[in-house]
């Protein structure tokens, strides 16, 4: 071939690459966006179904039980169905939970249709980085996998701006819109438009090559190999890949304990320890509660909601930074420079947080504390979205060796979404009770402990096959 046919072959290969991941990385725009409409619909659900603190939590955090179940179960079911398979069932369930959360009339329907959402969640915040990671060459890997959380983050973003928009012409989120139903109704039903396009979009990408290969389909997985490779480097991982599941067994949940000690394997543990430090630090209260933080500090719900949007467009920013550099710089330091960064900008914000004072039933910040609180936060979620946010998606899809891939991310998944329902669900209770000087304080200390446990225990895996992953 001439230079010009193979560098046209090469620029054919990277769009199919690209485009594959894109439409994968829907699914995490519609799990940021199913996250983040929650956000501005607080109000409503007190005044629909009457909820107090705890039951608001629960409203809010409910579809967070289905993120767990749908975590902890998408991995198996990957392996016996297929990536793009699982990816299509999240779909439906997206387009059902969008429309039912909207039009329903009791507190337990809401929680069914919600706890629906967070299966497809669940199952596309562990499918979606998994497929890009089986997909996407290894020298490009590490920026692909971070696409999912530019995806996720721009799910939140365009969550808080529907949920801004929609308040706004409304007059407020609990007032009629559309048809007679509140705007907050509407907001959810604004998700159906991305859910379809998902589903539509993932008809026309292939299966992942290492699922066809386990399912015994190799001539399937050649092509897909070679719709994203040269000739010579498809045969190559397509007999890497081979050699890969001939040394092992048909994946098991159980494969994630080391039976020379009954423990689990050490990757199993640090996967886990990655899951839930991402949630403790408390980046999904300010996604979720972001609305009642800024009211409960003498903002009005209108401005509560725009800050919102600012929050959710420097987190695109800090995404966007994220993919300059994690191919470059590696996983581990954005990791360590992200926990040090939100231990400083979290002190901060429970520096100003503490000298405030409760003026008719709202915490009043002295002087400049407002602002040094907005500043603070907004600087915590860029370090979040420039660190912990992508690249604990981007490890869990890569730090697993074949045999434990599946087990592992099943296992990583369920303590993510646990640690994410269980600070979900005690915010509005620790609001209420030590205020926001406690529960950010808390935040804090989690933050540091990150840190600790980065230096301590991540080990790097830029540039390395997926194949060559280990048992450490």
């Amino acid at each position: 071939m001439s230079d010009a046919s193979t560098a046209a072959e090469a620029s054919r290969r990277n769009q199919v690459v690209i485009v594959t991941c894109c439409v994968a990385a829907i699914g995490g725009f519609l799990f940021g966006f199913d996250s983040g409409v929650i956000n501005g619909t607080v109000d409503g659900l007190k005044q629909d179904f009457g909820a107090n603190s705890a039951g608001t939590g629960f409203a809010v955090a409910s579809m967070l039980l289905g993120c767990a179940l749908g975590a902890f179960f998408a991995g198996r079911l990957a392996d016996l169905v297929g990536r793009r398979t699982l990816l299509l069932v999240s779909a439906v369930l997206f387009i059902i939970s969008a429309w039912g959360s909207g039009v329903a009339g009791t507190a337990m329907m809401f929680v069914v249709y919600r706890v629906l959402g967070g299966l497809a969640v669940g199952a596309a915040s562990v499918m979606s980085p998994a497929y890009i990671s089986e997909i996407a060459p290894a020298a490009v890997r590490g920026r692909l996998a971070t696409v999912q959380q530019i995806a996720i983050i721009g799910g939140l973003f365009f969550s808080f701006l529907n949920n801004y928009v929609l308040a706004h012409i409304a007059g407020a989120s609990t007032e009629a819109l559309w048809f007679g139903y509140e705007a907050w109704r509407c907001m959810f039903w604004m998700e159906l438009l991305p859910a379809i396009v998902f589903l539509v979009a993932l008809m026309f990408i292939p299966e992942s090559p290492r699922y066809l290969v386990a399912a015994g389909r190799r001539d399937d997985a050649h092509n897909v190999l070679r719709k994203v490779h040269a000739a010579d480097d498809a045969q190559r991982r397509l007999g890497e890949i081979e050699q890969s599941l001939s040394l092992t067994r048909r994946p098991r949940l159980l494969d994630i304990v080391n039976t020379s000690n009954n423990n689990l394997y050490r990757v199993v543990w640090v996967g886990i320890g990655l899951a839930v430090f991402q949630q403790l630090v408390g980046i999904n209260v300010v996604f979720y509660y972001g609305a009642v933080l800024w009211q409960a500090v003498g903002f009005s719900e209108n401005d509560a909601l725009l800050i919102n949007v600012i929050s959710g467009a420097v987190s695109i920013f800090a995404c966007l930074a994220a993919i300059a550099v994690i191919d470059r710089v590696g996983r581990k330091p954005l990791l360590w420079v992200g926990s040090a960064g939100m231990t400083v900008t979290l002190g901060l914000m429970v520096y100003a947080f503490a000298s405030g004072a409760l003026v008719d039933g709202s915490l009043a910040l002295p002087g400049r504390m407002g602002l040094l609180a907005l500043i603070s936060a907004n600087a915590y979620v860029f370090f979040f979205n420039a660190s912990w946010g992508p690249v604990m998606w981007v490890m869990l899809g890569e730090m697993f060796p074949n045999r434990l891939r599946g087990s592992g991310l099943a296992i990583a998944g369920l303590c993510q979404w646990l640690a994410n329902f269980a600070i979900t669900l005690t915010f509005p209770i620790m609001l209420a009770g030590v205020g926001l000087a406690g529960a950010y304080g808390f935040y804090a200390v989690c933050a540091l402990l990150s840190l600790i446990f980065v230096v301590f225990f991540i080990r790097e895996t830029k540039g390395r096959e997926l194949e060559e992953m280990g048992y450490e």
